[in-house]
């Protein structure tokens, strides 16, 4: 468990956090016939060994009518999007229903509760995987579906919120999105003057204090590397000493911010340079491709010529082109090699 992890995780395990998570950001009708007087964090030692292992999850329930409704929030900051996110959400929710069922939470005769999966995203890239898992299934034969499993969860991306929609709201999720999407000190300046009025009461002393921890320990370190942080424990400290040193830290973002767009910039350049090259070694394949077997088959080949990124598969293509005895043959080696070498 990164420390990113473990401050987004002492953050949700206060109720006021998950109120406003799903207050702000679940955008369904019946969010309105919830109880969030009754919200409270799932008891951690009714759960599963195999889930208390998921030390970046969190579980909350609240009353919905008469019923439990259970909270499933999984916590995401890989950099890499996991692409079969709705297989593991399925295996958790069913280690956590049997749960409930070894722990006799469930009397006989009684059916399962219903449970919101909800994944909250931090990373840089927009998120790309399939929120329901049919869409990771092959359909099969006809009439098959109906015995498929269902599962669809909800995906809060915090980069998909633009700021001027974020502003408006009076939310700590919100607020903890501006600041993980903030570009300028002045951005960071605002959010922390909200979050010291709205968390001022006596109440939230336990809440203030993690949202300091996170933006010592986390945010101002990854933000200001190398710069000498002062400790503090209030956020009326933390925004005192921002409103001291912004002129500082604005130079500071400003040439990481550049030193970052020079990075990317390069990478850019690398990777357009790559992808020409690429262009230009499937056209001289299309090309001997049509000498030797005619239109038909070049046509045939080009989709899996555009599955093959690495140069040096072309050239050895070039190689099987010559080698092969017919048509057949030919896309044989081509399928082969695209199955090995592309994406």
């Amino acid at each position: 468990m990164t420390a990113h992890d473990h401050g987004y995780k002492r953050l949700f395990s206060h109720t006021a956090m998950i109120r406003d998570l799903l207050m702000g950001f679940v955008r369904e009708p019946w969010i309105a016939d919830l109880d969030f007087a009754t919200l409270e964090k799932y008891p951690g030692e009714f759960i599963d060994d195999r889930l208390r292992n998921r030390h970046s999850d969190v579980i909350w329930r609240l009353r919905w009518g008469p019923n439990w409704l259970y909270i499933y929030v999984l916590l995401e900051f890989q950099s890499r999007i996991h692409p079969h996110m709705a297989v593991r959400l399925l295996s958790y929710l069913g280690l956590f229903y049997q749960d409930l069922l070894d722990t006799r939470q469930i009397a006989p005769g009684q059916r399962l509760p219903p449970v919101l999966p909800i994944v909250l995203y931090n990373g840089q890239r927009p998120w790309t995987a399939p929120t329901e898992i049919a869409d990771l299934i092959e359909p099969g034969p006809v009439g098959l579906q109906p015995y498929h499993p269902r599962l669809r969860y909800l995906l809060i991306d915090e980069s998909a919120y633009r700021d001027a929609e974020l502003a408006v709201m009076r939310n700590l999720a919100a607020a903890l999105f501006r600041l993980e999407n903030s570009h300028d000190p002045q951005t960071v300046q605002a959010v922390l003057t909200a979050l010291a009025d709205w968390l001022a009461s006596p109440e939230h002393t336990e809440l203030r204090r993690a949202f300091v921890i996170w933006l010592q320990q986390i945010f101002l370190k990854h933000r200001l590397p190398g710069v000498e942080l002062p400790q503090l424990n209030e956020l009326e400290e933390m925004r005192a000493m921002l409103s001291e040193r912004i002129v500082e830290w604005t130079e500071q973002w400003k040439q990481d911010g550049l030193q970052q767009g020079l990075q990317q910039g390069l990478q850019q350049g690398l990777q357009q340079g790559l992808q020409q090259g690429l262009h230009s070694e499937r056209r001289m394949l299309l090309r001997l491709i049509r000498r030797r077997f005619g239109e038909a088959i070049a046509e045939q080949s080009n989709p899996a010529l555009e599955r093959i990124e690495r140069p040096t598969v072309f050239e050895d293509l070039g190689e099987d082109l010559l080698d092969s005895a017919d048509e057949s043959a030919w896309l044989v080696r081509l399928n082969a090699a695209a199955e090995k070498t592309g994406h």
